[in-house]
């Protein structure tokens, strides 16, 4: 049995021990503990990351118990832990997405051009995505060429073919499909650009767009600060949604999955297995943000560690008070330092 002194000074989120209370205080200070990371449904460890979890029930050197019951009832792609295996079996029908259906964007690619972008009244979540060919000397610069945007039933609101401003040298058609004619006569990108913005925005000037909940739209896609940059698109960083950057879907090194690696990971199919298609890529990214959107934490008035109430919560000046704390009210006072997606749906409420 764990002496007492061992059980005070251990984390109630990672389970982490330290010989001090103070180390435990600082742990606390450094690491942002909060309802908002994914937890073990078995144990209730709290992991960093999706992928930390996974290593904590089927990794290298996995809990003996936690790894049993996951085998035995656990989904393999949202990790959730069912109560028998067949609520597994019915769960795992709906936890499994289909891949997307590619015959309308088929249609679309020929047509070349799509736009159904309109300024309204109501506040939306919208996916992007471009694919680039190459300029420059030895075509290593990205060049958006195309460029596609969903709306959260996977229809399309825009797509096109998109004529960069400098001369392209590289058309990277084993990945692209993209021919010379598509983007001969093609809408040049600083118009692209504007259209985009202008929808985005919806009525609201950039520099007015200060918090969630206005006329302004969320922005998902994977990757957004490299797409952004080849669309010359400004957009306010607290209405982006990207998966490559969002805490939870990166690697326990904390780099960025793929959005290929995150699909058939955390939706259970494949995409990029050819010619990829930007159609593709937007209703991968719009799914991951909805299945992240979707999860239920524990409701708190000030999540983030950032919220002007909580930034004395760990404050040096307390650390006598603080040291006294059981492990649980330091849990229970710690908040996230990232936006959880999950924020989403209660503001829309």
């Amino acid at each position: 049995m764990e002496s007492s002194e061992a059980v005070r000074n251990k984390c109630a989120a990672c389970y982490r021990q330290f010989n001090k209370m103070e180390h435990l205080v600082e742990h606390m200070r450094n690491s942002y503990h909060s309802v908002h990371e994914p937890t073990c449904g078995i144990c209730g460890k709290h992991c960093r990351s999706f992928d930390s979890l996974r290593e904590h029930l089927i990794g290298p050197l996995p809990k003996v118990e936690c790894e049993r019951v996951y085998r035995d009832r656990g989904c393999d792609i949202c990790l959730a832990i069912l109560s028998s295996r067949g609520a597994l079996k019915a769960h795992r029908e709906t936890c499994q997405l289909p891949r997307a259906n590619m015959g309308l964007i088929h249609c679309m690619a020929n047509l070349g051009y799509y736009d159904d972008l309109r300024i309204d009244n109501t506040r939306k979540v919208v996916a992007l995505a471009c694919k680039k060919v190459g300029g420059g000397s030895d075509g290593s610069l990205d060049l958006c060429a195309r460029v596609c945007l969903v709306d959260e039933y996977e229809n399309i609101i825009f797509h096109t073919y998109v004529k960069p401003h400098i001369p392209i040298t590289n058309l990277r058609y084993e990945s692209t499909g993209i021919r010379p004619e598509f983007v001969r006569d093609a809408m040049p990108v600083r118009q692209v650009s504007r259209k985009i913005q202008d929808f985005l925005c919806n009525g609201e000037p950039t520099w007015k767009i200060r918090s969630r909940g206005r006329r302004a739209r969320i922005l998902v896609g994977h990757g957004l600060d490299h797409d952004l940059r080849c669309l010359d698109l400004d957009y306010p960083p607290i209405l982006i949604r990207d998966t490559a950057k969002y805490p939870p879907l990166m690697k326990t090194s904390k780099f960025s999955n793929s959005l290929k690696y995150l699909t058939k990971t955390y939706l259970g199919y494949d995409i990029q297995t050819g010619v990829q298609d930007p159609y593709e890529d937007c209703v991968a990214t719009m799914r991951l943000y909805t299945r992240m959107r979707s999860q239920v934490h524990k409701s708190e008035d000030y999540p983030l560690a950032t919220d002007p109430q909580n930034r004395n919560h760990f404050a040096v000046w307390r650390q006598s008070e603080l040291e006294r704390m059981a492990p649980e009210e330091l849990l229970e006072m710690s908040r996230s330092d990232y936006y959880c997606w999950c924020l989403d749906s209660k503001e829309s409420v």
